[in-house]
């Protein structure tokens, strides 16, 4: 079955934010996939998705995203 494209942003709150990067820096850490449900869809990281961070600023604002990529198979 084919994935849909989407493209969203979930806010969660301070403590739900930093218990999600826990478990990811753990699964990094250890070499391990990251499954995180994102406004109700489950999505699995693999182990060897690129990690990456994105600074943007502008004359408004700033914005840090950590971000993970990966191509689906």
């Amino acid at each position: 079955m084919k994935k849909r494209t989407r493209d969203l942003e979930k806010g969660y709150s301070v403590k739900q934010f930093a218990a999600k990067l826990r478990r990811l820096a753990d699964c990094v850490e250890d070499g391990k996939s990251f499954s995180i449900s994102i406004a109700g869809e489950r999505v699995v990281v693999p182990a060897k998705a690129e990690i990456s961070i994105e600074h943007e600023r502008t004359k408004t604002g700033e914005e840090i995203e950590f971000q993970l990529k990966w191509k689906n198979d």
